[in-house]
């Protein structure tokens, strides 16, 4: 396993300045009945990146080091069920198995073979069903690795926000209906690095995608995924502890819903672990927060695959 720290970097160059634009490049594919946003960029003879965002965002999470990746990948992400510019149906019943089955359909609509996964938060959990699939010999496609951001990889070191717990709660329907902006700007700053906030350009972005088809409406119902986590814990957990394919964390260390904390659990625990990038002052939204360096981690873990490959 290699391991490297290195301080805050350089930002990387962004293939679109607003949402907007971002919204302009992709496009909407109708999978299992939904219509959901996707973004499938990069030359076709590359090797191929699967790219899963977090909650409550979308693909834009990505857009920060999409440029640098895209010259030598093929890139392909989707806004999941309930996020960014795909459907958000409500009522429904929205879970982790069934985004994982839309990710597969758009893995055989897009005719992926092989293909490199890297995950954040929310998406951590849908990998891990989608890894645990791949084990049993039942998945689409072919992984040839995993790397994991910041995320509620086991449900005992996550420690969800005040926020989080009164939206799962039986009030969090009010909650939602109560709640602007000022709540989401300060809930969502409080778990990036003391010095990798984001700004308030970010922030209005990130709240535009996120209000697209009255999307904070249904945070109540897509929060559910915390309790999926401790139903299928056993389950995901040893997907991890059994994998047969390369796996990565790149951590922002001062996250205080999922840092330093659940990496040392992940390796209490005995998963598998290939490359670990720490970045200590860095918070849930590496990628966000400091792109450069999580480029510089996760290029040094793909060239690592590759020469064991």
């Amino acid at each position: 396993m290699d391991t490297l720290t290195r301080p805050q970097s350089t930002p990387d160059a962004n293939p679109a300045s607003s949402p907007e634009q971002w919204r302009e490049q992709g496009a909407i594919l109708r999978l299992n009945d939904h219509n959901l946003f996707v973004m499938d960029q990069g030359d076709r003879g590359l090797p191929t990146l699967l790219l899963i965002h977090g909650f409550p965002t979308s693909s834009w999470d990505w857009q920060p080091v999409w440029n640098t990746l895209s010259k030598r990948y093929r890139l392909v992400s989707m806004d999941m069920l309930g996020f960014g510019f795909s459907d958000k149906p409500d009522p429904h019943h929205y879970s982790i198995h069934e985004q994982a089955d839309l990710f597969e359909a758009l893995i055989q609509t897009k005719q992926l073979g092989d293909f490199h996964v890297l995950a954040h938060d929310y998406g951590d959990t849908v990998a891990q069903e989608l890894l645990a699939r791949q084990l049993e010999g039942q998945g689409a496609g072919q992984w040839l690795s995993c790397c994991f951001l910041n995320g509620g990889l086991f449900p005992e070191t996550h420690r969800a926000l005040l926020t989080q717990k009164l939206l799962l709660s039986p009030l969090g329907k009010w909650v939602n209906k109560l709640a602007g902006y000022h709540k989401f700007r300060q809930s969502f700053s409080s778990v990036f690095g003391a010095n990798s906030k984001p700004s308030e350009q970010e922030l209005q972005a990130f709240w535009r995608i996120i209000n697209t088809h009255n999307g904070k409406h249904i945070f109540h119902n897509l929060i559910t995924y915390m309790r999926d986590r401790i139903e299928h814990r056993e389950r995901w957990v040893t997907a991890l502890q059994r994998s047969d394919i390369p796996l990565a964390l790149i951590n922002g260390a001062s996250d205080p819903v999922s840092g330093q904390h659940m990496v040392a659990r992940y390796q209490e625990l005995n998963c598998r672990l290939d490359y670990l990038g720490q970045l200590p002052d860095i918070g849930h939204y590496p990628q966000v927060e400091d792109p450069a360096a999580v480029l510089e981690h996760y290029l040094c873990f793909l060239n690592q695959v590759a020469k064991e490959s």
